[in-house]
């Protein structure tokens, strides 16, 4: 087992203050980011590890988002998958400016209740994901439903100056197959500037966290045999390995007790132009012994 030093998540010093922190120069530097245009040709796919509020605390954390979402030029428009909206048929959420955020979390300070990310009206994606579904895939807008924090907590770190449109759809499966299908659906969307992103955490075995694990940083074998697999499939491009993760990967069931925090690495290999594509890491590391892998795939 590896061991960091992490203080209590739960407890900071000062809620949120890495991000007050780097909220200055990083406005600073969004404000000059080039636009996408279709000269850059289709973005890439990305799967994230998206944390939670103790992400706000980790100056480091928020600065490789930051810099990942600086390294590409600045998207038209986002669509973002989370593991924290699992809903059939498939949903997207409200389209109107300033939606409330879903502050879907508890036993946390005050202070990551009171975070506002008021993006702009993203009803013209709306439309065109709407008109990019099959009838075989019916897909309807949720009334009011906002933003949950596996999708605002990564953006207001990468995005700070929320001005992007941004819409979330629901996970309507946990079927593999079935969400390669979805992100091969959305995949023409990369070649017109919006950025398609599937949000998970690469090990979230929440309900065998020690106390060692959340207060010292240990990384349990569980957690780390899961990220080297995961990592050496991704490298392989074995889409069918991956798809296999329940019965192939070590650290099973203790890496993902429940799916909803894999799957979404689906959407992002659909929505690549071609998913055995080998993925570029841009993000590893443990966070209170939890894999923080995130990658790319053009």
């Amino acid at each position: 087992m590896g061991k960091t030093t992490v203080t209590d998540p739960f407890r900071p010093e000062t809620p949120a203050g890495a991000y007050d922190a780097f909220l200055p120069e990083a406005l600073t530097r969004a404000a000059t980011q080039p636009e996408w245009t279709p000269a850059d040709g289709p973005l890439p796919s990305l799967y994230l590890s998206h944390g939670a509020p103790p992400l706000f605390d980790d100056a480091v954390w928020i600065r490789e988002l930051f810099d990942w979402a600086q390294s590409m030029p600045k998207p038209k428009a986002i669509v973002i998958v989370s593991a924290h909206w699992e809903d059939a048929p498939l949903l997207l959420s409200a389209p109107a400016a300033q939606t409330p955020l879903v502050y879907d979390f508890g036993g946390f300070h005050p202070r990551y209740y009171q975070m506002r990310y008021g993006t702009p009206d993203a009803s013209r994606l709306t439309a065109r994901i709407t008109a990019m579904m099959p009838d075989s895939e019916p897909l309807y807008q949720h009334p009011s439903r906002g933003l949950d924090h596996g999708a605002w907590v990564p953006l207001m770190a990468m995005y700070p100056l929320a001005d992007i449109p941004v819409l979330q759809m629901s996970m309507p499966t946990h079927d593999p197959g079935r969400l390669l299908a979805l992100g091969r659906r959305l995949a023409p969307l990369r070649a017109e500037g919006v950025l398609v992103v599937g949000s998970g955490f690469t090990t979230h075995g929440l309900r065998f966290a020690t106390p060692e694990m959340l207060f010292e940083g240990v990384v349990p074998s569980w957690s780390s045999d899961f990220d080297a697999w995961t990592a050496d499939s991704l490298a392989r491009s074995d889409v069918d390995e991956l798809a296999a993760y329940a019965t192939r990967a070590p650290g099973m069931p203790y890496a993902h007790p429940t799916p909803d925090h894999f799957l979404p690495i689906f959407i992002t290999l659909g929505a690549a132009e071609n998913p055995e594509r080998p993925a570029r890491t841009v993000i590893e590391g443990y966070m209170s012994g939890f894999s923080k892998r995130s990658f790319e795939i053009a």
